[in-house]
């Protein structure tokens, strides 16, 4: 779709009062379900891979899966096996993706386009989904690598070397993804001069975040949900809006949308977002290590640390750490959303554009508007609509005290 089919006029945008956008009971009840049903998907492709990972052990296949790939085992470094490591991670991924095919097809394909969020045909979406294969599969690959590397050359201080280089690259990546990574499943033309530009750009300003311009991303081709973001780090920021958003929301919404999103890097949302994942790797990988010691032993088969055959054990203690510490890094996010929020408010002071924005998003993206207290501690990174619409609420009556305060004055 080009951008004039998509953009319309400025001066044309009708200016809905917050008022005239309700959350549509329809379409809540259809994000119950939506809702509803990608949890239980979620449930069944972890108890797929969790089931898989224990049948290894208890069959001990993780043994003859190694000593199957023993032609493989050329060591460049003394206990290293490259070739090896490769081919048992790529086995199992293979198992994996065959087995939970037809969970992954229902869940990203016919699900969405069941309930009007996707717009992609099957090929298409097999498309993105192979170059996400691709993209995935390539850098687990180089992580697994330098984590045997280190498991073989560095046995007691393995795991403070991976946390520090996943650190790095979690810093690269940031900056890079908007220019290498995203672009290979959308994409990105420059928004037009005019109001809504300048008004972001300014915006932009007075935050004093430094960006390289203003762009659209074209989401229609794939989805009808809507979304915005300041992406990349240092000189690779820029601001983007989805042509999905741009088509159906007013210049107040969409700048209330980017003021949240500058909320976060004039924060520093993004550093401490990579400070605490960082911080649960490292203890994730130091678990991964006392596991490691406990169990990789001659007794049970394992002819050390840096045995292919441990993969499946690695596999398995990261996910059950990540189950444990998921709620603590969704409650760190809402957290800083909350904060970002904040931030959009005081510095737009447009109370009814946020919750009139909110209101159609939650329409528009099939959002939940307001979960079960524990499916939002257990599953969400954001806080939901509904608190979200409570704490624009909040503040125009605070606004409301303030300016009546002052006209007293």
């Amino acid at each position: 779709m080009e951008r004039e089919q998509f953009i319309q006029p400025e001066q044309q945008r009708e200016e809905k009062p917050a008022a005239a956008v309700q959350l549509d009971p329809q379409r809540q009840q259809q994000a119950r379900e939506y809702a509803r049903i990608r949890r239980r998907l979620w449930l069944v492709g972890l108890a797929i891979a969790a089931v898989g990972l224990v049948a290894l052990f208890l069959f001990r296949l993780d043994l003859w899966l190694r000593d199957l790939l023993q032609p493989l085992a050329w060591q460049p470094l003394a206990g290293w096996y490259p070739l090896q490591v490769a081919g048992y991670f790529l086995i199992l991924l293979l198992l994996y993706e065959l087995i939970s095919a037809p969970l992954t097809v229902y869940r990203g394909y016919i699900l969405p386009r069941r309930y009007g969020l996707s717009v992609q045909t099957l090929g298409a979406w097999l498309g993105d989904l192979l170059k996400g294969l691709l993209l995935s599969i390539v850098l687990e690959l180089a992580a697994l690598e330098l984590i045997y590397l280190l498991l073989a050359t560095q046995p007691l201080a393995w795991w403070l070397w991976v946390a520090l280089v996943m650190l790095l690259f979690s810093v690269v990546l940031a900056n890079l993804a908007p220019v290498l990574v995203l672009p290979l499943f959308y994409r990105f033309t420059p928004l037009p001069d005019g109001e809504l530009k300048a008004r972001l750009l300014a915006l932009a300003e007075r935050a004093h975040t430094r960006v390289r311009g203003v762009f659209t991303m074209h989401m229609s081709s794939k989805t009808t949900a809507a979304n915005a973001a300041l992406m990349g780090l240092g000189n690779t920021r820029r601001i983007v809006i989805g042509d999905t958003l741009l088509d159906q929301y007013t210049p107040d919404e969409i700048e209330v949308v980017l003021a949240h999103e500058l909320g976060h890097h004039v924060h520093g949302d993004i550093w401490k977002l990579i400070a605490s994942q960082s911080l649960l790797t490292l203890v994730a990988l130091y678990l991964i290590n006392v596991t490691l010691h406990w169990l990789a032993t001659p007794q049970l088969g394992y002819h050390g640390l840096a045995d292919p055959a441990t993969l499946p054990l690695i596999a398995l203690v990261s996910a059950a750490v990540g189950l444990i510490f998921m709620p603590l890094g969704n409650a760190i996010s809402r957290y800083l959303e909350y904060q970002a929020d904040e931030y959009a408010l005081l510095t737009t002071g447009k109370s009814e554009a946020f919750q009139s924005m909110m209101t159609r998003l939650a329409n528009q993206n099939l959002a939940e508007a307001e979960p079960a207290p524990l499916v939002e501690i257990l599953f969400h990174d954001h806080p939901s609509i509904k608190r979200r619409l409570e704490h624009a609420e909040a503040f125009a009556r605070r606004q409301s005290r303030d300016n009546l305060s002052l006209a007293r004055r």
